[in-house]
């Protein structure tokens, strides 16, 4: 299996730091790999929520995850300030898939990238349903494609 092409920070237009905390290295002194999946998961819902797109507790369509991946080149460590960049690399029907570069603060060059996605769906149904207007509206300014691009 082949890694993907490193990302630059210029790929990603929305950044959200994290602060890595002690108990995020592993026995080997690096942040361990299941925590790179929790920065993913932050990133992307920390700008649903100030977007004013995710009501977690009563909203009627929510994001399942789907499907995750990540590709690391460089280890993040404890105390250490990761920088998050967010982009969509495509607005679906019902489903978007994120994309996630991790970057070392400062630096050019992810530590790790990869994706996110989410099928949305009905809260009570669980059946996929269209996507918002107004999430869809959040989203197009983070598009890898552009907006043009985007729809099914």
């Amino acid at each position: 299996m082949n890694k993907p092409a490193l990302a630059a920070r210029a790929a990603y237009p929305h950044f959200l730091p994290i602060t890595t905390r002690w108990m995020d290295n592993d026995v080997y002194g690096h942040v361990n790999n299941v925590v790179y999946y929790s920065y993913f998961d932050t990133v992307v819902n920390e700008y649903l929520i100030r977007a004013g797109v995710l009501d977690f507790e009563q909203g009627a369509t929510i994001g399942l995850v789907v499907e995750t991946h990540c590709n690391y080149f460089a280890p993040l460590v404890f105390p250490e300030r990761v920088e998050a960049g967010l982009r969509v690399e495509r607005l679906g029907t019902s489903s978007v898939r994120y994309e996630v570069g991790l970057f070392k603060e400062g630096d050019d060059l992810a530590a790790a990238q990869g994706h996110f996605v989410h099928v949305y769906v009905d809260r009570v149904t669980r059946r996929p349903v269209t996507l918002p207007a107004a999430l869809r509206a959040a989203l197009e300014p983070l598009s890898a494609a552009g907006p043009a691009a985007q729809v099914e």
